[in-house]
């Protein structure tokens, strides 16, 4: 029998609502088809966004949004994105399948998408080919309000009123392909292009660094010795591969042992994630710079048949039970995880929606960011699980995962899962300083590790209401399903 402690008398840190955020890439058919379609699509649509599709995000209330890249976002000169469509520049997007992008979606129409859905945008700015200068006027452009050429340029392309742009990043994965830089040259990069980011007015910058990559500490101690005191976030990068690079595996055609092995390397990010808040620790003892991991998620082969350079790829409960583990470490490591961005937001590897024209699917994911929401900017309580590890001999993992987190009207969120392929697990759940007197539940299972939703069977996996709780004065004592990521509700 499995065990979950839940200590609500050990409040620790608010769960940052951007730990739910979301990263949207001129990749595939991410933005085109995925989110925008234009105006003139037959698909219903808002100002060319997606209705379906905004809806969808709307539900499960994403905070923040990152865009436009990514490895795109440092080939990307936003000035040819802006003005009348008809004029704008095309060009070729060398890194993602060799397409012609035509810049119909660009600054003025990320920011409509991000009003419909309701979220902050966090846009990347262009460290690798763009100039210093560029990136200071993409964001005077975008926030001043005082006389300038890029003010009245904006008025011109019809924006009277600046925007509120807050997370502004200098540069993307600058130690690959934004640069190939070494940690001590894109440092004093970033020392210069922040250094023009200047606050207009009321909005004020929050100013994020390209971090590591995985386990990269020497450029995560560089960056936080010599520029912490200059930026408020640093960026984290880590996907869970379960293969090698040149053969990830199939998203949906895989064996209990690669299973096991995914959900194990997911596990890694809890490692990464420690070692690098000690290095910031060090140096930003009272924390006030974020931890920021805005690329994460599952990598597979794409599905057969389509562009390589899409990065399409599957969605099944092995990808909910992965998402149920990371978004678990950045609740429990909210002291400096302030925000976490899933790749990517429709249609590119473990996306929360798929599109397929006026067709659109949820997947497995999506409802595990539905189960999820309610830790939003929650406070964090003491929740641990103990369980028994299983797997197969090359990949053990513990068959509970757990955090939890009390919100303004002291009801308490617990979100678990069971990482059994095959084996429901019988729990005591036990409630210290709280009495259980109403409780529901949701719970997520498909039936199978392998399960998912396609065009043609978009409910396969869904949430579905969970009644066998019993009740006890201080305890609750449930089965979970093999497979499945479960919410539950505790009020007193």
């Amino acid at each position: 029998m499995g065990k979950l402690i839940v200590n609500t008398k050990v409040k620790k840190s608010k769960i940052n609502r951007n730990i739910y955020g979301h990263f949207s890439e001129h990749l595939g058919r991410c933005i085109y088809n995925g989110i925008y379609v234009g105006e003139n699509s037959e698909i219903p649509n808002v100002n060319g966004m997606r209705t379906d599709v905004v809806e969808a995000l709307k539900h499960i209330r994403v905070p923040v949004l990152r865009w436009p890249g990514g490895c795109f976002a440092d080939e990307y000169h936003w000035k040819d994105g802006v003005g009348p469509k008809n004029s704008r520049k095309k060009m070729i997007n060398t890194n993602w399948g060799g397409v012609v992008e035509d810049n119909s979606f660009g600054t003025h129409e990320f920011l409509e998408f991000c009003r419909q859905v309701g979220c902050e945008p966090y846009i990347n700015g262009n460290c690798g080919s763009g100039t210093v200068q560029e990136m200071s006027e993409w964001v005077e452009y975008m926030t001043f309000d005082g006389q300038s050429p890029m003010t009245e340029w904006r008025k011109q392309n019809g924006r009277e009123e600046p925007w509120k742009v807050k997370y502004f990043g200098v540069g993307n994965e600058t130690w690959g392909c934004g640069g190939n830089m070494r940690p001590e040259h894109y440092l004093d990069l970033y020392r210069q292009y922040q250094s023009f980011l200047k606050n207009y007015g009321e909005n004020k910058i929050f100013r994020i660094a390209s971090g590591p990559s995985v386990g990269d500490y020497h450029w995560m101690k560089t960056m936080m010795e010599y520029a912490g005191k200059l930026m408020d976030g640093i960026t984290l990068h880590y996907y869970t591969v379960p293969g090698e690079w040149k053969n990830k595996g199939s998203a949906t055609k895989f064996t209990e042992q690669e299973y096991y092995i995914t959900l194990k390397k997911a596990l890694y990010m809890q490692e990464l994630v420690e070692n690098h808040s000690r290095i910031m620790n060090y140096y930003d003892p009272d924390h006030r710079v974020g931890l920021i991991v805005d690329e994460w998620g599952t990598w597979y082969d794409v599905e057969p048949g389509t562009n390589p350079g899409f990065l399409y790829q599957q969605n099944t409960m092995r990808d909910a039970i992965v998402a149920a583990l990371s978004l678990n470490i950045f609740n429990q490591h909210s002291d400096r995880v302030v925000m976490a961005n899933i790749a990517q937001m429709v249609n590119v590897l473990q996306s929360v929606i798929l599109t397929e024209g006026e067709k659109m699917v949820l997947t497995p994911t999506y409802h595990v960011f539905d189960l999820y929401r309610a830790h939003q900017d929650a406070t964090l309580v003491e929740s641990f699980a103990t369980g028994e590890m299983i797997g197969t001999e090359d990949a053990q993992v513990p068959n509970l995962n757990v955090s939890a987190s009390v919100d303004d009207h002291n009801v308490l969120h617990v979100t678990a899962a069971n990482l059994s392929a095959d084996a429901a697990e019988p729990i005591e759940c036990d409630l210290l300083g709280m009495k259980p007197n109403q409780v529901s539940a949701r719970v997520l299972t498909g039936g199978a590790m392998d399960a998912y939703n396609d065009f043609d069977h978009p409910d396969t996996v869904k949430i579905q209401n969970f009644q066998s709780i019993e009740t006890m004065e201080n305890r609750l004592k449930f089965t979970m399903p093999a497979c499945s990521v479960m919410e539950i509700t505790v009020a007193e």
